[in-house]
């Protein structure tokens, strides 16, 4: 299965790299990063990661003819540039990008309906075994336990709260039947009101992800947390949407599809 990673210089592009490489199954095809990027500078990056060798292209569309699948953790502008393109080809878009807004979400959807999109906040497989625990939890707790979300990230982090914890979140909504929309709240001040999903939000250092969902009774409370330690968590998860979605039809999926949760 061939794969190709869009921003493939940034942090989780080059950990992808390293996983790719490191797998008997997949294997690198190509990468892409922004327009006006440094060859030079790009090849003694991948150098590092001993792919020094790869085609690099700031072309969406050349990057999804080349690959099976395409594995992007990079901006919503840029991920929509890519989903077009393989849209186009009718492949596979692996999307770990965060920070979408609604409209660009439906776009999304509109190209899931000639590609197979798997798209998550976390690919984690700890994470998604979090979110349905929360969403467990949510169930049997009714709204007298208040929900508190807090997640912290590394200081470079552009998109607060983090997708991982939105998709916690939502997870938490869904179960009560209620808005995420609706019942978020980011902003602390004066009584707190029942039903109301809080946000908790801590940037610093290189901190790859704390999660933290708690839900607060009045006599009890009930924690439930992830801790990851290194990107390779979210590689691994990546690598995992995209063998799960060959040969799948295609539409807009989660990785709570792909694990079966």
């Amino acid at each position: 299965m061939k794969i190709a990673i869009a921003g493939c210089l940034g942090r989780m592009g080059l950990t992808l790299i390293d996983a790719v490489q490191a797998d008997h199954v997949l294997t690198l095809v190509m990468g892409s990063e922004r327009e006006g990027f440094n060859i030079t500078e790009a090849q003694t990056a991948l150098a590092a990661h001993g792919a020094g060798n790869l085609h690099v292209t700031s072309d969406p569309h050349e990057l999804a003819k080349k690959a099976d699948a395409v594995i992007d953790f990079t901006s919503p502008e840029a991920t929509l540039a890519v989903a077009e393109a393989v849209a186009k080809e009718g492949g596979i878009h692996i999307i770990g990008t965060t920070g979408f807004t609604p409209a660009q979400l439906k776009t999304l959807q509109q190209y899931a309906k000639k590609a197979c999109i798997v798209q998550s906040g976390n690919f984690s497989l700890g994470v998604n075994l979090v979110a349905k625990l929360c969403g467990l939890s949510a169930s049997v707790l009714d709204a007298s336990y208040d929900a508190e979300i807090y997640e912290m990230h590394h200081r470079h982090k552009k998109d607060a709260p983090s997708g991982t914890a939105l998709m916690l979140g939502q997870a938490v909504a869904d179960a009560r039947g209620v808005s995420l929309d609706e019942k978020k709240v980011t902003d602390h001040h004066g009584p707190r009101k029942q039903g109301d999903i809080g946000f908790s939000v801590a940037r610093g250092g290189e901190v790859v992800g704390i999660h933290t969902v708690t839900f607060a009774g009045s006599h009890e409370v009930i924690e439930i947390k992830h801790q990851g330690f290194s990107r390779s968590i979210y590689a691994q998860g990546a690598l995992h949407a995209a063998r799960w979605a060959k040969g799948k039809k295609p539409g807009l999926y989660s990785m709570q599809d792909v694990l079966e949760l």
